[in-house]
């Protein structure tokens, strides 16, 4: 995530999505009752009545959000609400969707930005993905390094072009140097993962020459139509990505709660539960707190969220941490065994009875 310009005096950030990630930060983010500003398209009639034609309008509007929804691929959320600034023929009132995806600026305006949400914001925007991307088939390649604002071409190569006799023995002797080039630039820049994406079969054909088994535990296997700076970019909003990006988040998560249990079983430096965690934030004792999206979202359901959110403020004013986890992967619903809510402690307290 690129903050552009942020005043949260005015409740205002203006933020431009790098990467898929971004769109799941954005979906815990964005609420019921946010303004979001941004480009979208609207159906209008033109003509008179007997000859109208309807065309997509391209406009910027601001809505009041209602729904947030990320797609099955993770690739697109979209924010859908009642328009409170547009042109002319975008009424207000008016319900209108702004879709979000990689490359898009907005506006997102609340009227209270909570620690939590500035601290995941923030997360977001220092969060850096190294992958490396390989486009390749028989012919071609194509290789590219994530970047904050995208990604960077590092190398286009070409083999000849095959001939039926010499066929094999041409897309082998490619294949090999599409290798020499992933060995070089994964010594280089030493990514996380590295996303190999072709047409057809050629990916798992170039993936039977890899002798390498650091290169072959770190390549994804993904598709794409074709070997082009557009192809890569449609490999960026891939479903094999997204799954990469998910496993990394639940692995992050899974890692605050092992911790967690550890202090609970060997050295008893945890609370869970809110009546224990409430006790130790109010003795200035913790040092992280873990709560679930889904106690959030029940806590504004009940009208109970204002004394959550004032215990989350006084643990900001004591440079604690806290961690919004989400029931969608095991770390969260772990947590939500142990009443949704807990934390690290600085030291061991004596609990009231």
């Amino acid at each position: 995530m690129e903050i552009i310009k942020s005043d949260f005096k005015k409740g205002i950030v203006n933020l431009r999505v790098a990467t898929q990630d971004d769109l799941w930060y954005l979906s815990h983010l964005i609420e019921p009752g946010d303004l979001v500003k941004g480009k979208t398209t609207r159906k209008i009639k033109i003509g008179d009545a007997e000859n109208a034609a309807v065309v997509r309008k391209p406009m910027t509007v601001k809505i009041e959000a209602e729904t947030i929804s990320l797609d099955e691929t993770g690739s697109i959320l979209r924010v859908n609400g009642k328009i409170k600034e547009g042109p002319h023929d975008a009424p207000l009132g008016s319900y209108q969707a702004v879709s979000l995806d990689v490359g898009t600026e907005f506006l997102l305006e609340k009227f209270h930005w909570l620690s939590f949400q500035k601290q995941k914001l923030l997360e977001a925007s220092q969060k850096k993905y190294n992958y490396l991307f390989c486009i390749m088939d028989r012919e071609e390649a194509l290789l590219a390094l994530t970047e904050k604002s995208g990604y960077k071409i590092l190398v286009k190569l070409l083999g000849d072009v095959p001939k039926k006799a010499r066929k094999t023995e041409i897309a082998k002797n490619f294949y090999q140097e599409i290798i020499k080039s992933l060995d070089v630039y994964n010594a280089r820049h030493n990514p996380e993962y590295i996303i190999l994406a072709s047409p057809a079969f050629y990916k798992e054909d170039l993936m039977k020459e890899i002798d390498s088994g650091e290169l072959k535990r770190k390549i994804v296997l993904a598709t794409s139509s074709d070997v082009s700076e557009a192809a890569l970019h449609e490999v960026t909003k891939s479903p094999e990505l997204a799954r990469i990006l998910q496993n990394n988040r639940a692995r992050e998560e899974e890692l605050l709660v092992e911790e967690l249990l550890k202090q609970i079983k060997k050295d008893n430096l945890a609370a869970y539960g809110f009546k224990q965690v409430k006790e130790a934030i109010l003795a200035g004792a913790v040092e992280t707190l873990l709560v679930t999206d889904e106690l959030i979202h029940q806590k504004k359901l009940a009208d109970e969220y204002s004394e959550l959110d004032e215990l989350m403020q006084q643990i900001d004013n004591l440079n604690g941490t806290i961690h919004v986890l989400s029931t969608e992967f095991d770390g969260g619903r772990k947590l939500k065994g142990l009443g949704g809510i807990a934390a690290i402690l600085r030291y061991k307290m004596e609990w009231r009875k």
